[in-house]
């Protein structure tokens, strides 16, 4: 858990931040889980902070952590969000993965899920490793790297 001084530190630092891009942004800060210190921004134009399939959402979150590893010596995650994004992201690749395994399951034949980042690709992983009836692979390289759902026999 962060102590109390470099929680405020984490949050006068994500202020200034989003001051000096000069966007306007409420900053919500949620109970720390473990090591981790989820943040929710709420914005009129997410969709400038998103970016396409979350890219410049994840960059500003590297970028925030860099800079707050400068100030902050004590061990710690920062799990940046912009009006629920993630949430409902992952709720959708849940909802993905299960209605393609059984589209899967049905056909007895393989279908390729679009390019996604690790993050993503590891959640359809997940979601489907206790089934017995198909099984995944990535393949691809870089960011042409896909999840392929297969008929299990």
């Amino acid at each position: 858990m962060l102590s109390q001084s470099n929680l405020e530190e984490i949050k006068k630092t994500i202020d200034e931040f989003f001051q000096k891009i000069t966007f306007e942004v409420k900053i919500e800060f949620l109970p720390q889980k473990d090591l981790t210190l989820p943040i929710n921004l709420k914005t009129e134009e997410p969709q400038i902070l998103i970016g396409e399939r979350g890219q410049t959402l994840a960059e500003i979150q590297h970028l925030l952590k860099a800079i707050l590893k400068r100030k902050i010596t004590e061990p710690f995650f920062i799990d940046l969000d912009i009006n629920g994004y993630k949430k409902k992201k992952l709720e959708y690749l849940k909802e993905l993965a299960h209605s393609v395994a059984d589209e899967v399951a049905l056909t007895k034949k393989e279908k390729n899920l679009p390019p996604m980042p690790a993050y993503e690709r590891r959640i359809i992983h997940l979601e489907l490793a206790d089934r017995s009836d198909v099984t995944t692979e990535s393949l691809g390289q870089g960011p042409e790297r896909r999840v392929v759902v297969r008929p299990y026999f």
